[in-house]
C-alpha cells in the first residue's frame, strides 16, 4: 500500500519539528457526532477512502462498538495536514461521550494540549458537555467548539437563516458560559471563550462532510443563505466539495491549538509536582528531545500479536527501542520493545518518538495507566484524577473451574487497563467482585471478558456500593486495649463538603508539602490549628493528632493508623466505607512496654474506640445518587417523569427545549437498575436519556433499618445492631 507508506514517512519527518505537531482530543456529550467526525477527519488526510467515511467508524476498532453504536475505548490516530504552506502532524484522540466511561476521557486529556468540544446543534449543551469541558479545563487544555448536525435545523426544524443564527449564537454562549465559570480562578489561563469572530468556532454536519466557519466564508464565498439553499435542494455532495468538513476543521486545529512548546510551559507545573528549578523541569517546559526520556502513559491497550501496548504522551527526550526505563511505584526497570504512532486504529512501528508526540510503545510489562514513565527516577505526574468513583458492583464467576486462572489473569488486566473499574480477587471463595461507573460500563465489561477471551462467565445481580458517614460530632469516647493498659481518647465530626470535594479531586493529599496542605486546608474552612495537626487521610477522612507530649506515641502511631484504617473501611453499621468523617486523637496512655502495647493491643482498642465515636455522632448508611435526564415528545411527559418519582427519585426541572421536553431529576442508583427497558416501553421507544454520578446523599430515615440489615445478611455478618444505634 504505497499511499499509507508515504503518510507513514510524512508522519516520521514532522514529528521531529513540535512546533508543526498538534495533539487534540475530540470531546462531547454521548451521540452528537464526534466518531463521525473524526472519520472525516481521515477521510480528509487520506487515511481512509472518501465514501466509506461515516458508515465506517473507523475509530470504533471493538465489536461491541459496532453494534452499540457507540465508542467505549479512547482511540488515536495521527495524520497529516497542510495548512498556510506547512505540513503539520496531528495527533487525535477520539474519547468516548457516555458518561460510564468518564475515565477515559480524563486520561485522554493528559496525552493532548487541545480539546475539540463537539455539539449538536438540535440538543445543545448538555449535561455531559459540561463535564468533559471541566475535564480539559481541569488539565489546562485549551478547547475550540464544532457544532454539529447543522443540516437537521435546516431540513427537521425548517428554520430560515435569523433562527438558525440566534439558536446557534445561544449554543455559543452556553458553551462559553461553562468555560468562564471554570476558567475565573485560574491565573495561567487568558480568556479562552470561544467565537465565530476569531475563527475557534466552526459549524457542520458531519453526516454529509461540508463545515463552515469564519474563516473558510471568507476563503469560499459560502454563507449560511447558501449553506440553506443546498441543504433545502438535497445538494449535499456539492456542498461537501465546495467546503469540505476536513479542511475546516483542521484549518482551525492548526491556527488555534496550542503546539507543544507552547503548551508545555503551561501544562507541566499543573500536572507536575516536581521541583520546578531542576534540570528535568526546564526540559519538559522546552519540549527537548535530547533530555532524559519522561513518558506518561494514559492508555493500555491489549494487541492479540504485540501483547500490551503502553500509549502516551512524551514530554521530554526520546524513545527509542530497548532503552531501560523506569516506572514509577514499580523497582527494576522495563525495557521497550517497540516505539511507534498510531494510524487509524493501526500502529505502525518507527525508529523513534521525540518529545512532543503521543507514542504507543510494547515492552513496558509494570506500567499501569496513569504510569510515568522515565529514564532517571523522578517525582511522578499527578495521579489522574477520575471524577466519579465506583457507585456498581457485580460479581464474576467462570462457570468452569478450568478457565479460573485465566478469568483472574484477565480481570487483573481489566484493572490495569482501567483505572476506574475496581477488581476485588477473592482466591477462596471464587467469587469476583468488579466495581464500575454503571450498569452499562460492567456489562460491557463482562460482555468482553467472554467474547475476546473466550471465556463463560456467570455474573451475579448488580449490587449497589454504599458509605456510610456520621452526620453530627461527638464528645469524647474512650477504647480500651484487651490488656486494659492502653487507652485511646477519639472524638469525630463531619468534615465540609468543600474539603471532601478538595481531597477527592487531590487538591489535598499526604504527598504534597505540609505548608501547601494547610493552606488549601484552611481556604476550604478548616480553622488553622487543625490544618496544623493532620497526621493522616484516609479515603475522604482526615486524622487529626492533638495530642500533646505523649511518651511512646511516635512509635505507636502506625499502628494507631492501622486501626483508624480497619474501622473506616468497614464502618459500623455495615461494614461498608466511611466518609467525609474529621477524626481527633484528644488523649492517650500508652503502657511503659514495648510488649504490652503491640498490634493486638493497639488496633482493636482504635478500631472500637472509632466505631464507638462513629455511633456516637448518628452514623447513616449513604447511596449513591445519579443525576437524571430525559427528553421525550410532550406527550410521552407524564410517563417519564412518572419512572422518576416512582424510583424514590424527584423531579426538579421540566421545560421545554426545540419539540421535545426535557425532565431534570435525580435518583438513587439502586433504584435505577433496569431504568433503561423501562423507559423505552413507557414511552414506547421515544426517548433519549443519560444519567451522571452525583454523588452519595443519606438514606432516609424510614429505609436505614431494612437496607442495613439486608446488606448485613449478603455479607454474612450477625444481624443485631449495636444498641447505640437506636436513632433510626
Amino acid at each position: 500500500m504505497g499511499r499509507r507508506k508515504k503518510i507513514v514517512q510524512e508522519c516520521e519527518r514532522l514529528m521531529d519539528n513540535p512546533e508543526n505537531i498538534r495533539n487534540i482530543a475530540i470531546a462531547a456529550h454521548v451521540d452528537h457526532g464526534k466518531t463521525t467526525l473524526t472519520d472525516n477527519l481521515l477521510a480528509g488526510a487520506g487515511m481512509i477512502s472518501e465514501n466509506t467515511a461515516g458508515q465506517q467508524l473507523a475509530m470504533d476498532t471493538e465489536e461491541d462498538e459496532q453494534e452499540r453504536g457507540i465508542t467505549i475505548d479512547a482511540a488515536n490516530v495521527s495524520m497529516t495536514h497542510e495548512y498556510e504552506g506547512t505540513n503539520h502532524l496531528i495527533n487525535l484522540i477520539d474519547t468516548p461521550g457516555h458518561v460510564d466511561f468518564g475515565g477515559d476521557v480524563t486520561r485522554a486529556m493528559r496525552a493532548v494540549d487541545g480539546a475539540m468540544v463537539v455539539v449538536d446543534a438540535v440538543e445543545g449543551a448538555m449535561p455531559q458537555t459540561e463535564t468533559v469541558v471541566r475535564q480539559a479545563l481541569r488539565e489546562g487544555v485549551k478547547p475550540t467548539l464544532f457544532i454539529n448536525k447543522v443540516d437537521r435545523l435546516i431540513s427537521e426544524l425548517q428554520e430560515g437563516p435569523q433562527e438558525m443564527q440566534e439558536r446557534l449564537m445561544s449554543v455559543i454562549a452556553d458553551v462559553n458560559e461553562l468555560i468562564r465559570g471554570m476558567t475565573e480562578d485560574m491565573d495561567d489561563i487568558d480568556d479562552w471563550t470561544v467565537s465565530v469572530e476569531e475563527g475557534t468556532v466552526a459549524f457542520g454536519s458531519a453526516l454529509y462532510k461540508w463545515g463552515v466557519s469564519m474563516p473558510s466564508m471568507q476563503a469560499t464565498g459560502i454563507d449560511f443563505g447558501d449553506i440553506i439553499e443546498l441543504e433545502r435542494n438535497g445538494e449535499r455532495q456539492e456542498l461537501h466539495e465546495r467546503t469540505p468538513l476536513s479542511n475546516v476543521v483542521l484549518d482551525m486545529v492548526c491556527e488555534h491549538f496550542p503546539n507543544p512548546v507552547d503548551a508545555q510551559p503551561r501544562r507541566i507545573p499543573r500536572i507536575w509536582r516536581g521541583d520546578a528549578e531542576s534540570e528535568l523541569a526546564e526540559t519538559m517546559r522546552f519540549v527537548d528531545d535530547e533530555g532524559e526520556v519522561v513518558f506518561m502513559v494514559t492508555d493500555i491497550s491489549m494487541d492479540p500479536h504485540a501483547g500490551e501496548i503502553a500509549t502516551g504522551r512524551v514530554f521530554s527526550g526520546t524513545l527509542e527501542k530497548g532503552q531501560e526505563l523506569y516506572v514509577s511505584g514499580t523497582a527494576g526497570k522495563n525495557r521497550l520493545q517497540s516505539v511507534g504512532l498510531f494510524m487509524g486504529g493501526e500502529r505502525e512501528e518507527v525508529g523513534h518518538v521525540p518529545a512532543g508526540n503521543i507514542a504507543a510503545v510494547t515492552g513496558l510489562r509494570d506500567a499501569i495507566a496513569g504510569s510515568t514513565v522515565s529514564s532517571v527516577e523522578m517525582t511522578p505526574f499527578e495521579s489522574i484524577e477520575h471524577i466519579s468513583e465506583p457507585v456498581i458492583t457485580k460479581s464474576v464467576e467462570a462457570k468452569s473451574m478450568d478457565d479460573l486462572p485465566k478469568l483472574i489473569q484477565t480481570l487483573r488486566q481489566v484493572s490495569k487497563e482501567d483505572p476506574t473499574i475496581q477488581v476485588t480477587i477473592n482466591e477462596d471463595t471464587g467469587e469476583h467482585l468488579i466495581s464500575g461507573q454503571g450498569e452499562l460500563h460492567l456489562e460491557v465489561i463482562t460482555q468482553r471478558i467472554e467474547r475476546n477471551q473466550g471465556i463463560p462467565v456467570n455474573t451475579g445481580e448488580p449490587i449497589v456500593v454504599y458509605r456510610e458517614a456520621v452526620r453530627g460530632a461527638t464528645e469524647t469516647v474512650e477504647g480500651i486495649s484487651p490488656n486494659r493498659h492502653n487507652r485511646f481518647y477519639l472524638t469525630v465530626e463531619p468534615l465540609s463538603e468543600d474539603i471532601v470535594d478538595q481531597i477527592r479531586l487531590g487538591e489535598v493529599s499526604m504527598d504534597m508539602p505540609e505548608q501547601e496542605r494547610r493552606e488549601a486546608l484552611q481556604e476550604s474552612g478548616m480553622d488553622k490549628d487543625t490544618s496544623q495537626n493532620v497526621e493522616h487521610i484516609f479515603g475522604t477522612n482526615v486524622f487529626i493528632d492533638d495530642t500533646k507530649g505523649i511518651q511512646h506515641l511516635n512509635e505507636t502511631m502506625e499502628l494507631v493508623i492501622e486501626g483508624l484504617e480497619e474501622a473506616l473501611d468497614e464502618g459500623p453499621l455495615a461494614a461498608e466505607p466511611v466518609q467525609g468523617t474529621l477524626i481527633r486523637l484528644n488523649d492517650a496512655r500508652l503502657h511503659e512496654d514495648t510488649i504490652h502495647r503491640g498490634p493486638a493491643q493497639v488496633i482493636p482498642a482504635v478500631r472500637q474506640a472509632v466505631h464507638r465515636a462513629l455511633i456516637h455522632a448518628r452514623v447513616s448508611l449513604m447511596e449513591p445518587i445519579q443525576d437524571v435526564r430525559i427528553d421525550v415528545p410532550s406527550e410521552h411527559m407524564g410517563a417519564a417523569s412518572g419512572e422518576i418519582q416512582g424510583r424514590r427519585g424527584r423531579v426538579d426541572d421540566m421545560y421545554q427545549e426545540g419539540d421535545l421536553m426535557v425532565i431534570e431529576g435525580i435518583a438513587p442508583v439502586e433504584e435505577m437498575i433496569g431504568f433503561s427497558s423501562d423507559i423505552r416501553s413507557a414511552t414506547e421507544g421515544r426517548a433519549s436519556w443519560n444519567t451522571e454520578n452525583a454523588g452519595f446523599r443519606i438514606m432516609s430515615d424510614n429505609l436505614q433499618r431494612e437496607k442495613i440489615m439486608e446488606i448485613r445478611e449478603r455479607k454474612g455478618m450477625k444481624l443485631e445492631l449495636p444498641e447505640a444505634v437506636d436513632y433510626f
